[in-house]
């Protein structure tokens, strides 16, 4: 096949492209199916590769590259620290085991399965463009189409090479075993699930909270906004940046098919994004219409937007008003131990606020407060000095007790924390919720907005 120019890609995939995405992944096996030690395997005969196929014809096939090989003479490569490709769900696996089949050289059947991925997802267009390229690798080069179709659209077939790349590089580049998203500080054993979004890898990690604390429990592909991330203002078609909570479900019946099977609004703008003046509000985790699988990696205005069923998954775990969901360019993963000191330092913050309420003690408290606090809840917004001397009658002299307690952590343009609890007073069963948005001046932690709820 030629290249169209410099204006776009290829009129397909390109075989080239296929094979590379093949030998790409790092095990022709099904990680899921390869157990930690093989028998050596009998010799058997070698089958015919299409590169090995067009070496024999007496043409250069693309060197692909180099697999690591075990060598007597050669140490061992030490285990990786990383989790093994994890095997995808759903369409996205089948996709997938076509790439598998194709980097085996067995054309015929990923062509076959192909075919039967195509028949049952229609709609979704990569894989109609893998299916295509695979019939056109059947053919002899010298039937094959040489020049892009005039109906092709060069930016779409640009956008589903890419989307391809960003699914596979999401598998390949797991997390490291046994780590956690670093916003995620402290997490209530209450809030069931939390969701992470890597807008660099066009992937949405949902983890379960039991009773081992945080765990992976499923990966999705993802679009976010045509203009990319870090939102500034309305209409400027950018993804935010930051942490969020799931505030509603909406009900599907009162959306466009636009939108999919649904919709988990998230509270953009939060107090961060008003406090830098962001301006802007509807940005949803959102499906896509009945003609569309999935979108392009930078397609949305503003939203994330997944696959229905995905989505779907995401609607069945969502708590509203308590599943944080984290947007961030690159998610840093580590390990839940290396962030007790993060926990640890602000439990004392949070004790010497409590220890200050208890003692009515309005300066110590004020300092607490940044100077442009504000408290919501109750129907009413209230300033620093209304929310001291509410907090010191709400105390009653007492030291109150907290539970449920979260802590997530935003280490963007101003180091944050968002902090929810619900607080009791000794003999007490039921007391206020509370989420409060801290922000560091300093080498001290000061309240920017506090949301109150409850008596």
């Amino acid at each position: 096949m030629t290249s169209a120019g410099p204006q776009g890609p290829r009129h397909r995939l390109g075989i080239a492209l296929l094979l590379a995405l093949a030998t790409a992944l790092p095990a022709l096996a099904t990680p899921a199916q390869t157990p930690p030690h093989r028998a050596k395997p009998k010799p058997q005969a070698e089958a015919k590769t299409p590169a090995k196929a067009q070496a024999k014809r007496g043409k250069t096939p693309p060197v692909p590259a180099a697999k690591p090989t075990a060598r007597a003479d050669r140490p061992a490569r030490p285990a990786s620290p990383v989790l093994p490709m994890r095997p995808a769900a759903g369409a996205e696996a089948r996709l997938i085991e076509v790439y598998r089949l194709f980097g085996r050289g067995q054309s015929r059947e990923a062509l076959a399965a192909a075919q039967k991925l195509v028949a049952d997802q229609p709609n979704f267009q990569l894989a109609q463009l893998v299916y295509g390229d695979l019939l056109a690798a059947r053919l002899p080069p010298a039937r094959r189409p040489s020049q892009m179709r005039p109906d092709a659209d060069p930016q779409a077939l640009g956008e589903l090479a890419d989307e391809s790349r960003r699914r596979l590089q999401a598998l390949r580049e797991r997390p490291p075993a046994g780590t956690v998203p670093s916003a995620f500080v402290e997490l209530a054993p209450s809030i069931r699930h939390a969701i992470a979004v890597d807008t660099s890898r066009s992937r949405l990690y949902l983890l379960e909270n039991g009773p081992q604390g945080l765990q992976l429990k499923a990966d999705y592909y993802i679009s976010v906004g045509k203009s990319g991330i870090g939102k500034q203002a309305e209409g400027d078609a950018r993804t935010p940046l930051g942490i969020y909570h799931v505030t509603s479900n909406l009900d599907p019946k009162t959306l466009r098919d636009f939108y999919g099977i649904g919709a988990l609004p998230i509270n953009y703008p939060n107090p961060y994004d008003v406090r830098r003046g962001r301006t802007g509000s509807g940005i949803w985790l959102h499906g896509t219409p009945r003609t569309q699988y999935a979108r392009a990696p930078l397609s949305t205005d503003g939203c994330v937007v997944l696959a229905n069923n995905d989505l779907q998954e995401l609607i069945r775990r969502a708590q509203i008003g308590a599943t944080p969901v984290v947007v961030a360019q690159n998610l840093q993963w580590t390990a839940p131990a290396q962030l007790q000191g993060d926990k640890q330092a602000f439990d004392k913050t949070l004790a010497q606020w409590l220890d200050a309420r208890a003692q009515g003690d309005t300066a110590r408290l004020q300092k607490f407060h940044a100077p442009d606090f504000r408290r919501i809840g109750n129907k009413k917004t209230i300033d620093s000095a209304q929310g001291i001397t509410e907090d010191i009658r709400a105390a009653n002299g007492q030291h109150l007790l907290l539970k449920d307690v979260s802590y997530l952590r935003w280490n963007g343009e101003d180091n944050t924390m968002v902090s929810s609890f619900g607080e009791v007073a000794a003999g007490q069963r039921t007391g206020r919720q509370r989420r409060q948005y801290w922000i560091r001046q300093g080498v001290e932690w000061r309240i920017l907005q506090e949301e109150v709820s409850g008596s």
